[in-house]
């Protein structure tokens, strides 16, 4: 009877096991990184130190974003000026440049490239083209119609891009279930092509970035979740085969929604405005940077 019982617990555990493992695979697709809400870290939370480490994958030596405004943004001019703005200037900037000391051409497990490899460059003028798509936007679009999105991007721009981030813009009240509540933005990729998703940030207020930095900064999730997306899609841009940690978390991940003290979020200074921007990981320091 005792033996009887001990199997019968195990059969339960290795149960309750394969269940949380499936709930967390249905979650998130594969190949696709999620920026949670803020409510999802706890504020100021502890750094792993634990370092990247290369997976095998590509990088982005010479960084291109390509912004497509999927939908009607009548009204939302100012949010079009801002991120574009973000993005035109974004290039070359200190804090970007923590992406470069990551490369891609070195044994699998790397940690410190040093001169080796192929590394990101951190050029100037990144912002490589916007396009305004004008037709209907679903009000809760898949991750399927998104990619769909992105792909039209590219041809539209002459084809799919090495080292090129597609990014996908839909305007308030449309986007894809979960956002607000349990994500705020995603990278992901369909063959070649490299995309992020980017919903209208201001609707989730709060949870995606809103006032995070200045009290009246209305659109600062858009350039702090943007700026997530666009460092961890440098340095991992077919997730997940760039850099990555031994949890599964790229470079943005680590330094998310701090708050306060060491790696806080904060305002740069662009040669296109001042922006909000939360930090990156960086190796070389085992720490959250906002320049390097």
């Amino acid at each position: 009877m005792r033996r009887t019982v001990q199997v019968g617990l195990s059969l339960l555990a290795v149960l309750a096991l394969l269940l949380s493992v499936g709930g967390t695979a249905s979650a998130h697709q594969a190949g696709t990184t999620y920026l949670k809400v803020k409510g999802a870290h706890s504020p100021n939370k502890p750094r792993q130190s634990s370092n990247l480490f290369y997976h095998g994958g590509a990088i982005e030596q010479a960084a291109k974003v390509y912004i497509v405004w999927w939908g009607d943004w009548a009204g939302s001019g100012a949010a079009q000026t801002y991120v574009s703005n973000f993005f035109s200037g974004v290039g070359g900037s200190s804090w970007a440049n923590s992406t470069t000391q990551y490369c891609q051409g070195v044994a699998s497990g790397t940690v410190q490239c040093g001169g080796a490899g192929i590394h990101p460059t951190n050029p100037a003028n990144e912002l490589g083209g916007t396009w305004n798509d004008t037709s209907a936007v679903p009000t809760s679009p898949t991750q399927s119609q998104i990619a769909a999105e992105a792909s039209a991007a590219a041809t539209h721009f002459g084809g799919v891009r090495a080292n090129s981030n597609y990014m996908v813009f839909t305007p308030s009240g449309h986007s894809e279930n979960g956002f607000g509540t349990q994500w705020c933005a995603y990278h992901s990729s369909s063959g070649n092509l490299s995309y992020s998703y980017m919903p209208y940030q201001p609707d989730a207020g709060a949870s995606c970035g809103q006032n995070f930095v200045n009290s009246n900064g209305v659109f600062d999730g858009f350039s702090i979740v943007g700026g997530h997306e666009y460092g961890e899609t440098i340095t991992d841009p077919y997730p997940n085969s760039g850099w990555l940690d031994g949890r599964g978390a790229e470079n943005g991940d680590k330094c998310a929604w701090i708050g306060s003290g060491s790696g806080a979020a904060q305002n740069i200074r662009l040669s296109t405005g001042s922006f909000p921007v939360q930090t990156l990981w960086s190796n070389a320091t085992s720490s959250c940077v906002i320049s390097y």
